[in-house]
């Protein structure tokens, strides 16, 4: 599929992307040569292959969601820097640090 050097312009401008003219006519190549390799994946016959997001079967790696006991105040503000009325106290924005 051709790609002209004036949509190369068209996708730069709605990336706000500065390009060199050099710059425009590489990309057109490239991005040219991009969609032809998608036309040629789009004769590969796919029936009967299930859709996947990825090529191999994966194990969800994150742990169950339950319901645990959190931290106590007391716990949470053991190691705080410095606390005031069971709360974390922080300098002022725009202040240095202590």
């Amino acid at each position: 599929m051709p790609i002209d050097v004036s949509d190369v312009e068209h996708v730069a401008w709605l990336a706000r992307l500065e390009l060199a003219p050099q710059e425009k006519e590489a990309m057109a190549a490239q991005l040219g040569r991009i969609l032809d390799y998608m036309e040629k994946l789009r004769e590969v016959d796919t029936d009967g292959v299930p859709p996947t997001f990825h090529a191999l079967e994966m194990a969800c790696p994150l742990r169950h969601d339950a319901v645990e006991p959190g931290l106590t105040q007391e716990e949470a503000l053991a190691n705080a820097p410095e606390a005031a009325e069971d709360l974390f106290r922080l300098p002022r924005v725009g202040e240095g640090a202590p």
